[in-house]
Parts: structure tokens; sequence; C-alpha cells
């Protein structure tokens, strides 16, 4: 397996883990958001990171992601 898949997978599972969710409901949410995007995007960076740097990181980015929708169908963007 690539080395990014490989990434990809454990942030899945440590965002599922530190949030309490299912496999199912974190690949709903990260599809929702484009958050494996994100992380193949910012490999680089985050891979040479901490699991609680990872998953703080995804949050924050989920959490700007879910204003910036909200914004623009409120027609305020």
């Amino acid at each position: 397996m690539d080395d990014k898949i490989n990434f990809i997978v454990y942030c899945i599972e440590e965002y599922k883990n530190a949030k309490g969710m299912d496999g199912k409901s974190v690949i709903d949410l990260f599809s929702r958001y484009h958050v494996i995007d994100y992380i193949r995007d910012y490999y680089e960076a985050l891979h040479t990171t901490g699991r609680q740097y990872i998953v703080d990181d995804i949050g924050t980015y989920i959490e700007s992601r879910n204003s910036s929708l909200s914004l623009k169908k409120t027609g305020e963007a």
C-alpha cells in the first residue's frame, strides 16, 4: 500500500477513536468535508506530527469547512 493511503487510514482510525465514532460515520463526515483530499494535500506536513495534533487539526479543518458551507447556504459569503 502507498504511504499516503496508509496515513489516511491511520487518520481515519485515530479520529474515529478520539471522537468515539464508528467507521461509517467518520467516512461520511470526511467525505462531506473533503477531509481525505485535505490529508492527501498536506500529507508532507501532517505525517510528521503526533496523533493528537492530527485529530485536532482535522477537527479544526472540519469546523472551518462547516462554517464556510453554512455561510454559503445563508448567502452571507
